[in-house]
């Protein structure tokens, strides 16, 4: 089996962060296995606190993972210190970490901030360029390009620049009154919209942690970029239009349990 590492928070509640990425790496056939940026109390309707780990922590849970098991690929979600960040870029590059997804958690589906603004900063300078993909949305990667995207035009010319800024892949993620649920991918100087229905579910609570992971596991069992990306598409919208009601509002990977036999299988050889 082939396995994939998230570097995210802790939710209590289970629809994001470690619990929703562990849920959709499973989900997507790859064993997951997590090192823990922070422990949050929050639910589906908000984030009440944040108690971050201590960088030294987070440096042993990287290690002890890559010193037994290699994980195929890493997802990175909330990672709200430049600390932090400074010693996950360290200990990637140390072991040579490969297909890492980097979901760049600035500020919470419910409206919290989760990152800190010099965060952001080494965030720029230390993560992305490792990342095989970014997965931005509107707000995120008018942070990172510094542009406003009010239209399909300002997200191709967003995309580009973060992409050829930090020689990486971008996915940007539509929503946010742009492009409604479509989606594009930059990569190497070629461009995909990824064309979604919006699908009327109050219930958003975790999607871009789910999005990411789910990209991280296809990554993890073989699957070049584009196809990744396909898949995990059609993997959360499955999950959205499941609309099982938990609480306010649950995360998509607590009823998602239906779609195991179309993404759990290993990739072609």
């Amino acid at each position: 089996m082939k396995t994939a590492l998230s570097i995210a928070g802790s939710d209590c509640s289970g629809g994001a962060g470690i619990q929703a990425d562990l849920k959709t790496m499973v989900m997507n056939g790859v064993y997951g296995m997590s090192a823990i940026t922070a422990l949050t109390a929050q639910n589906t309707t908000g984030v009440t606190d944040i108690m971050e780990v201590a960088p030294t922590f987070l440096q042993e849970q990287i290690d002890q993972i890559f010193t037994d098991i290699q994980p195929d690929a890493v997802k990175i979600g909330m990672v709200s210190s430049t600390d932090l960040i400074e010693v996950i870029a360290q200990r990637l590059v140390f072991y040579q970490a490969k297909n890492i997804v980097v979901d760049p958690v600035m500020v919470s589906t419910s409206g919290s901030s989760l990152m800190e603004s010099e965060a952001v900063t080494a965030l720029k300078g230390n993560l992305l360029p490792l990342a095989t993909v970014v997965t931005p949305n509107i707000p995120e990667a008018q942070v990172l390009s510094g542009m406003e995207i009010t239209e399909e035009a300002d997200m191709l010319a967003a995309a580009a620049y973060i992409g050829n800024t930090y020689q990486c892949a971008v996915l940007l993620k539509g929503g946010h009154n742009v492009n409604d649920a479509n989606d594009l991918l930059w990569e190497e100087g070629r461009s995909k919209w990824f064309y979604g229905k919006r699908i009327d579910n109050p219930n958003t609570h975790g999607t871009g942690c789910t999005l990411s992971s789910a990209i991280a596991a296809n990554l993890a069992k073989g699957f070049d970029l584009e196809t990744s990306v396909h898949r995990s598409k059609a993997y959360i919208s499955g999950a959205l239009s499941a609309m099982l009601q938990l609480g306010k509002g649950c995360g998509p990977m607590d009823h998602a349990f239906d779609l195991t036999s179309e993404f759990a299988e290993e990739a072609p050889l």
